[in-house]
C-alpha cells in the first residue's frame, strides 16, 4: 500500500509540474502576443530554431538576420504581393480560411502532393510563437494563438508582423532585409515586379531562390503580379485598413 501511495503520490506531484509548465508557456504566449500587438519583433521562434539548427550542425557562419520596419516603410506592392499570393480573403476572414481547408483537404485525399490552406494570420502565429512540423499539437497551438491575435491585433498589425518575420531565403527574414540581400534597396523603394518575385518563394524560401529564380517561381511571379493589379493596389489596401 505505501508504494502505491508513493507511486500515485510521484504522478500528482508530476502531473502538477507538468500543468503548471503549461500554464507558464501560454501565460508566455499571451503575453508575447499583448505585447507584440504595438512593440517591434526583436525575433521569431523560427528564427531561433533555424539558428540553433545551424550551430548544432556545425555551421556557425549561418546568421538569422532580420530588420523591423513598420508599414509605412514598406511599399504598397509588397503588402499588395503577399496578400495576393497567400492569403486572398485575409482582410475578410478570422483567421481560417474554411473553404481552403475544405479544399485541401480534398486535395490531399486525392494526391500525394500535399496543398496547405493556412493563411497569413496562422502562418504569423506559427512564425512568431511556434516550430516547423505539421503535428496536431502545433496545428492545435496555433489555431489558439491565432485567434488570441485576431482578437487583439489589427489586420494592419497582423500583416506587419508578418511582413518582417517571413523567411525569404537562407538566414533572411523579413521583407527589409530580403529588399536589401537580393535588390540591394530598402523595402519602401521595391517595385511592384520585386514584390510579386519575393512573395513568389515564400511556400517554400529554402526551396525557391529570388536571386536565381526557377520557371515554375517566374510562372507564379506573373499569376502574383495579375491577382495585384485585379485587386487595385493601395486603393485596396486603404479601404481594408491595412495601409
Amino acid at each position: 500500500m505505501r508504494r502505491k501511495f508513493r507511486s500515485g503520490s510521484v504522478v500528482a506531484r508530476t502531473g502538477k509540474w507538468l500543468a503548471a509548465g503549461c500554464a507558464v508557456i501560454l501565460g508566455v504566449w499571451l503575453t508575447a502576443v499583448v505585447l507584440f500587438a504595438f512593440l517591434p519583433v526583436p525575433f521569431s521562434a523560427v528564427m531561433i530554431e533555424r539558428q540553433v539548427g545551424a550551430w548544432l550542425q556545425g555551421d556557425f557562419s549561418y546568421v538569422a538576420h532580420s530588420d523591423w520596419v513598420p508599414m509605412d516603410e514598406i511599399a504598397p506592392s509588397m503588402a499588395l504581393a503577399v496578400i495576393a499570393a497567400e492569403d486572398q480573403k485575409f482582410p475578410d476572414h478570422w483567421g481560417f480560411d474554411i473553404d481552403a481547408i475544405q479544399a485541401a483537404v480534398a486535395h490531399n485525399e486525392r494526391s500525394q502532393r500535399t496543398r496547405g490552406a493556412s493563411t497569413i494570420s496562422q502562418q504569423t502565429a506559427k512564425n512568431l510563437l511556434l516550430w516547423n512540423d505539421r503535428t496536431w499539437i502545433r496545428k492545435g497551438l496555433e489555431a489558439g494563438i491565432t485567434l488570441a491575435m485576431e482578437g487583439i491585433w489589427t489586420k494592419r498589425r497582423i500583416l506587419t508582423v508578418y511582413l518582417n518575420i517571413a523567411e525569404f531565403g537562407e538566414g533572411t527574414f523579413g521583407v527589409e532585409a530580403a529588399a536589401q540581400r537580393y535588390f540591394h534597396k530598402p523595402a519602401a523603394r521595391l517595385t511592384a515586379s520585386e514584390a510579386a518575385l519575393l512573395a513568389a518563394v515564400l511556400p517554400n524560401p529554402l526551396l525557391f531562390h529570388a536571386n536565381a529564380p526557377s520557371r515554375y517561381v517566374q510562372m507564379r511571379q506573373q499569376w502574383i503580379l495579375r491577382q495585384m493589379r485585379q485587386m487595385g493596389s493601395v486603393e485596396y489596401l486603404r479601404e481594408n485598413k491595412l495601409y
